[in-house]
Formats: C-alpha cells, sequence, structure tokens
C-alpha cells in the first residue's frame, strides 16, 4: 500500500512500570481509531503484561529480545525503526530513559529507536523520588535536546502507596497526544508562547513576605500543551513547587519586578502571551535588612503599588500578537472579568470563580468561562488544567479543533 493512504503506524514501546497494564488500554483505543500498532516490550515490562495480551489486542506479534525476528526475510528492529509513522513509549521508566539518552541499543525497544528517523513520543512513570532525581532530569533534558516529546506525569496516588509527581499521564491524554504527533504536523510549530504563571513574593524582611495562594499549575499545564503542540515556550513562573516542564525555556523570578523585567526581555518575539501569574498588586515600601522582632506593638508596613504587567503588555503588544489574561473574582465573576478585558486591552480572559468547588487554588481542575473581545463566551465545565489547557489554546490560536 502506498504510504500516502496506508493507516497510520506506530511502534507502542512498553516499558518496566505498573502503569503498562494501562498500555495495553492505549492500544486498543488507537486500534479501534484506524492506527496500526505495532507493540515492543522490554524483557522486564513482560513482568507486568504478557506480549500475547498485545498481540491479542493489535493483531501484530510482539518482540522483546533484539534477535527476535517475526518478520520473515526482514531485521525486526529495523523494519519497524524504517516503517513507523510514531515510536511512543508508554510507559517510560527511568531506566529506559537513561538507557535512551546514552545511546545503548540492547534490546528490540532501544534498537528500534536507535534506528529510526521517526518522531519520538515517551511518557514517563516512575516514583518522585526517580522523577526529581538529578540524573533523570538530566535524562530528559538530554532527550529533549534531541528532539525527543514529552507527556509530563501528572501528580497522584503511586505504586509505592506515596503521593507526589511520576503517575503517568492518563490514558486518554497520551492517545490525543499521539494522534496530533500522526495528523503530520504539530499545530503550534514555529510559534512562540509566552506564560506568566504562579504567584510573586514580595519581601517585607529577610524572612517574610507578602504573596498568594496562586500553586502555579493551570500556567504549568499550558506550558506543557503548548510545547506539545509544537511551539517554542518560555515560562516565567513565581515561586512554585512543580518540577520545570521538559523542553520548557523556564525562568524562575521572585517578585513582581523581576517578572516585568523577564516579560520586558521575552515578549518581543512571542506569537501568544498568556498571563495566568498572580502577581502581586502592592509591595512594602521598604525591606528591612534584618528580621522584625516583637517589641509590644504590630509595625507599620507602607504598600507602594507595583507596576500592572498585564496594562504595559496590552498598551505595547503588536496587533499580530494575541495577548490572554486570566481573572481570578470571587464575586461578579463576568462583570469584572469584561472590565479587565477591555481596560488592559486584552484578545481573550479566562474568568475563574475562586469561591466554586474544583476552581480554586491549588485544585487539579478548574471551572472557566472564556470571553473574546467581541465578547463571545465559551463556559468551560469542571475538567482537568490540562484538558483546559488544550481548550484555551485551541480557542486562542490557529489549531484544528480536534486534538
Amino acid at each position: 500500500m502506498n504510504d500516502l493512504i496506508r493507516p497510520k503506524r506506530i511502534v507502542l514501546g512498553i516499558t518496566a512500570s505498573i502503569a503498562a497494564y494501562k498500555a495495553a488500554d492505549l492500544a486498543s483505543k488507537l486500534v479501534k481509531s484506524g492506527v496500526d500498532v505495532y507493540p515492543v516490550l522490554t524483557a522486564e515490562a513482560a513482568r507486568f503484561v504478557g506480549p500475547a495480551t498485545f498481540t491479542a489486542l493489535t493483531g501484530h506479534p510482539c518482540p522483546i529480545d533484539t534477535f527476535d525476528e517475526p518478520f520473515p526475510g526482514e531485521i525486526a528492529h529495523i523494519w519497524l525503526a524504517r516503517n513507523c509513522d510514531l515510536i511512543a513509549i508508554v510507559p517510560a521508566s527511568m531506566n529506559c530513559i537513561a538507557r535512551l539518552a546514552h545511546g545503548l541499543a540492547d534490546d528490540m525497544l532501544t534498537a528500534t529507536v536507535m534506528a529510526t528517523a521517526a518522531p519520538i513520543l515517551l511518557a514517563p512513570a516512575m516514583n518522585t523520588g526517580m522523577w526529581n532525581n538529578p540524573a533523570t532530569q538530566a535524562n530528559l533534558e538530554t532527550l529533549s535536546k534531541y528532539g525527543y516529546q514529552f507527556i509530563e506525569p501528572v501528580t497522584g496516588m503511586l505504586a509505592c502507596r506515596t503521593e507526589g509527581v511520576g503517575k503517568m499521564a492518563d490514558v486518554v491524554t497520551i492517545e490525543a497526544a499521539i494522534q496530533s504527533v500522526l495528523r503530520g504536523s504539530q499545530p503550534l510549530s514555529g510559534k512562540h508562547v509566552l506564560i506568566t504563571t504562579g504567584p510573586t513574593r514580595e519581601p517585607i524582611d529577610p524572612v517574610r513576605y507578602l504573596t498568594n495562594r496562586s500553586s502555579g499549575k493551570m500556567g504549568y499545564a499550558l506550558a506543557e500543551t503548548a510545547r506539545r503542540l509544537g511551539a517554542a515556550v518560555t515560562l516565567i513562573s513565581g515561586p512554585t513547587a512543580l518540577p520545570a516542564p521538559i523542553g520548557v525555556q523556564t525562568i524562575p523570578v521572585e517578585t513582581a519586578r523581576e517578572m516585568m523585567n523577564a516579560v520586558q526581555a521575552h515578549v518581543q518575539t512571542a506569537n501568544i502571551i498568556i498571563a495566568a501569574a498572580a502577581v502581586a498588586d502592592y509591595r512594602p515600601e521598604t525591606i528591612s535588612p534584618q528580621k522584625i522582632k516583637k517589641n509590644g506593638s504590630a509595625p507599620t508596613i507602607a504598600l507602594v503599588e507595583n507596576e500592572d504587567i498585564l496594562a504595559w503588555i496590552g498598551k505595547s503588544k503588536r496587533p499580530d500578537q494575541t495577548l490572554v489574561g486570566f481573572a481570578a473574582e470571587s464575586e461578579n465573576l463576568l462583570a469584572n472579568a469584561n472590565k479587565k478585558l477591555q481596560g488592559k486591552n486584552l484578545d481573550w480572559i479566562v474568568a475563574n470563580d475562586i469561591t466554586a468547588a474544583g476552581a480554586g487554588f491549588d485544585a487539579d481542575t478548574n471551572i472557566a468561562t472564556l470571553i473574546s473581545r467581541d465578547g463571545a463566551q465559551t463556559p468551560l465545565p469542571k475538567m482537568s488544567k490540562r484538558e483546559m489547557a488544550e481548550r484555551i489554546l485551541v480557542a486562542v490560536s490557529p489549531i484544528p479543533p480536534a486534538l
């Protein structure tokens, strides 16, 4: 069959993780969508789920050893490498990531990866300590430089009965990422997306500061999604507990003035600017060089107003730039959001009622209304922040509706 009309073909690699069982569900969904799936297990992954499962789901043999030759007259790993449109490794273990970063080809999966020119997509899954290990982060950065794409793990309950980052992304998210690559292009390729996120901290003395409850989760979800869709992403982040997204230029800042300086340094090259940060409106007029001690009376702290970063961008942006703001409100949601939209020259605004269950600070879900410059309103019911990030990016940029 001519490559232009044959079904899209992927190599689905499965490595050693308790999340390996989810790869069977993924394989089934992909096959039902018309994708031709060729499964490849590592020997360790076969201890979690057997090759017979994937052969039954995909209709193709599931080789493990480099010397397995299930395709008559062909060298299996070379045939797979040359004839696939994508290699997706789901889950990708810490060990697999390390071997790929160092160019090892000691089993069927890594040999196939090393021989291919196709895009490579990894969905990491591991313990939080393993994910945060400097060696893992260095290996991920190396693979990112090589052009590997990633579906970031999420925070959740892990197999070790602890909660933290490292849980593999859900199958729906992974399938959407695979389908996006298979459509033949990344819709934000060639675009620069600038995102601000998190709180700012305005110091009072060496140990105290003014801040807010922003976790940065929405901004990080936007950065990860924009990167997955092919954009060059700059993330200017106030202090958060979140790991820097893979393949994203992350610039840590503390204060509103530091965030303003970072924005001014990067805004000119941005096509889309998303201001999701919760920037402090005020800062102390003076900062005590020493810790303020109790002396029987509460100190008086004079405040001065910070420069409005969003308003500055709105005044200085070019017609070819798209500016998206956020409005976190506790009352009169739509009225306040529309006032901000018009007053700061935004193209779009995401209005959040922070009092709604599932939409407040630190939540993994969000509820919002997306409002355009012409007043059109799109309700975004309760959904994960990752899904909302996709919905926002689809609306504000030239992305086809189906991710």
